[in-house]
């Protein structure tokens, strides 16, 4: 028996302007999509709240990493300052 990978479908904005903007219902798309209407649901709500913006997109959500891992540098390299700052202090009393 093999087992085939499977590959997540991601929904599209031609997906939601079935739903959205020509008024199908979500059982009806997900037909015509050969789709399941659980997941059609999913991807509508999930499109909804990337639209409302209470999701962060991809590109913010790699900002947000980048953005972080940044903070944490500079608080260490702000830690190293300090203590250097308190040896050299030490050093020339």
């Amino acid at each position: 028996m093999t087992t085939e990978k499977r590959t997540r479908r991601k929904y599209t904005e031609d997906f939601m302007a079935l739903v959205t903007e020509q008024g199908y219902k979500v059982a009806e798309a997900a037909r015509s999509l050969d789709i399941g209407d659980t997941l059609l649901r999913r991807w509508k709500r999930d499109f909804e709240e990337a639209a409302s913006g209470n999701q962060l997109s991809s590109d913010e959500r790699e900002e947000l990493k980048r953005l972080r891992k940044e903070v944490r540098n500079l608080l260490m390299e702000k830690e190293i300052l300090k203590n250097a700052s308190q040896y050299f202090a030490k050093e020339m009393k």
